[in-house]
């Protein structure tokens, strides 16, 4: 049986992108809010781009943050991007302080990384940047098993998440000489800071295992 994807559409996100790459996979997934689409789909990828509490502020004015967690509590796999996996945590602190899904305990607070010599680095960080795994076998777990250790992936943040829980944290990457999450998981969710569908064949590949675990 053909698995059915859904793409959630809140008007926040780059869209276009992410669906070009499930097409890659053949996967002919639905963009939409529609919630019993969403309740019934087999995966579920929250996208987004710009401020979190904007993206929020949609979230709960369309109420797609109570069907977001109607649908992880049926176990069935979740991914959020960029700002869709910021959203996961419980709260955003860019331009104020913004309630999230609380999905993860934790913040999403300014990157706020230094160089060697003690400067600090502009942000938004942008651009290729490999993955740091985890020293157990945490990524194993997730749709990042399959990933080469030289993989880089595509990145645009000002923001980074910081779970309270270490063990929710599945990759990093280095900043300067800092490590940012980029990567967190627990049960069926994943949430990616980079873009995997702008992050060529590795980032299609993930998707891919995302899609057929």
């Amino acid at each position: 049986m053909t698995k059915k994807s859904v793409v959630i559409d809140y008007g926040i996100g780059n869209v276009f992108s992410v669906m070009q790459a499930l097409k890659r996979n053949d996967c002919e997934a639905r963009l939409t809010n529609d919630t019993q689409e969403i309740l019934n789909a087999d995966r579920v990828i929250l996208p987004g781009v710009g401020a979190f509490g904007r993206a929020a502020e949609k979230l709960r004015t369309m109420g797609l943050d109570d069907v977001i967690h109607s649908y992880i509590e049926q176990e069935r796999p979740f991914m959020g991007i960029c700002v869709g996996m910021q959203l996961l945590m419980e709260k955003g602190l860019e331009f104020g302080e913004h309630e999230g899904l609380g999905l993860f305990n934790g913040t999403v607070e300014k990157i706020d990384a230094k160089d060697s010599s003690g400067a600090a680095l502009p942000v938004p960080v942008i651009g290729w940047n490999s993955l740091k795994k985890p020293s157990d076998a945490r990524w194993n777990h997730t749709a990042l098993s399959g990933v080469p250790d030289d993989a880089a992936f595509y990145f645009v943040h000002s923001y980074s998440a910081r779970p309270s829980d270490a063990d929710d944290i599945c990759a990093t990457a280095s900043v300067g000489n800092t490590d940012v999450v980029a990567a967190i998981q627990k049960d069926n969710i994943l949430g990616v800071q980079f873009h995997p569908e702008r992050s060529a064949d590795h980032g299609i590949g993930m998707i891919s295992t995302f899609l057929n675990s």
